[in-house]
């Protein structure tokens, strides 16, 4: 059995999702100690951001005519596809940048969609967290609700497209502690904090326990 992660955060050493990803992760290595990580940090190594158009545009050209750029880009995109297919369970790390998802996991998902087929079901019934993190508060009655506009994608690619088990873990108001002007919201964060950790670990419990009885 093997576990596959993805990092979409752009600053690793001092990634909020990054850092839940862990406690996830940790409790699937308790329960499987010689299990097989593969990982994916998108953040830091970027896919290129022409893939997708490239791999697009080869499944309308005849094969003799594909490029060298096209038949590279098919490829990256089938590999990537290939990396969902064999993974037991998905552990999925993927903040909230500027109110939307990150683009590096957009070019991710995309180039997946492309290699695996736009309707094929690729994480069907397999366990899979998804860890989410967001600088503000977007909760019903914030200032900001209703600005999230990653989740509502996220859930639509992972659950409605790909048929993923899905276990969703958010923690919000991460940027309080350092950031002017949320001071007041630093209590409210610091519980968020707790809360998403405590929930981190009981995802890579149930997560580690449904790849062992599956």
């Amino acid at each position: 059995m093997n576990l596959f992660r993805i990092d979409a955060s752009i600053l690793p050493g001092a990634s909020a999702s990054a850092e839940i990803a862990d406690t996830v992760q940790a409790e699937w290595a308790l329960a499987h100690p010689d299990a097989p990580v593969e990982r994916r940090h998108l953040g830091t190594a970027p896919l290129p951001a022409d893939a997708w158009a490239l791999a697009t545009t080869a499944g309308y050209t005849p094969a003799p005519e594909r490029t060298p750029e096209q038949l590279r880009a098919r490829e990256l995109a089938e590999a990537l596809a290939a990396e969902l297919d064999r993974a037991d369970a998905v552990l999925l790390a993927v903040p909230l940048y500027n109110y939307g998802v990150s683009q590096h996991f957009k070019t991710w998902a995309d180039l997946v969609i492309n290699g695996a087929g736009a309707t094929t079901p690729v994480l069907k019934e397999k366990p899979t967290v998804l860890v989410t993190t967001m600088g503000g508060g977007y909760r019903p009655g914030a200032p900001r609700e209703g600005w999230d506009h990653s989740t509502p994608y996220l859930r639509r690619v992972l659950v409605d497209i790909w048929q993923a088990d899905l276990t969703v873990i958010e923690r919000e108001l991460t940027l309080a502690a350092g950031t002017p002007g949320m001071e007041e919201l630093r209590a409210e964060a610091a519980l968020r904090h707790e809360e998403a950790l405590s929930a981190a670990r009981d995802a890579g419990r149930v997560l580690a326990d449904t790849v062992a009885r599956v």
